[in-house]
């Protein structure tokens, strides 16, 4: 995500705990194991074609890398907060059900971050096409979602 699209992350306190958690094993372990392996690997001799050299290298900037991308993100992050009673309008932090107009079966996503979003646990972002779209609906209301097969309609069922 581009910082100055969206200065703020927006956090579930789960998943802000969970990366401040991963951060402080990056600085702490991993840092320490590849310079393990970055020692190991000199002690091989000729660096030019030493390939345990170049792998840990590669891991080391692809850890340093990881570490940055963790920085930025805990740095510009905003804890949301879940709009336990509110449950009347559609925001980030609340859990919303909607049915495709013509269909008996309802949809349920959550509403979080783009740090969080993740289709398979049904989370989605509040910046996505169909997060947009819900944004400020209320319980009841209708509306169109832009999809591969053209605009649909759908209607919120409940907001928790």
């Amino acid at each position: 995500m581009n910082p100055r699209e969206d200065e703020n992350t927006y956090l579930s306190q789960e998943k802000f705990d969970e990366l401040t958690e991963e951060l402080e094993h990056l600085k702490t372990v991993r840092r320490r194991e590849i310079a393990e392996q970055l020692e190991y690997a000199r002690s091989l001799g000729d660096l030019s074609e030493n390939a345990e050299y170049e792998e840990a290298r590669n891991l080391q900037a692809a850890t340093e890398d990881r570490i940055r991308v963790i920085e930025e993100q805990l740095s510009h992050a905003r804890i949301i907060e879940h709009a336990k009673g509110k449950g009347n309008t559609v925001s980030l932090g609340t859990t919303v059900s909607i049915q495709k107009q013509g269909d008996k079966d309802d949809h349920i996503y959550e509403i979080v971050g783009s740090a969080e979003a993740n289709m398979q646990e049904r989370k989605i972002s509040h910046l996505s096409p169909l997060g947009s779209a819900l944004m400020g609906k209320k319980k009841g209301d209708v509306f169109t979602f832009e999809t591969p097969k053209g605009a649909q309609k759908y209607k919120i069922v409940s907001i928790k």
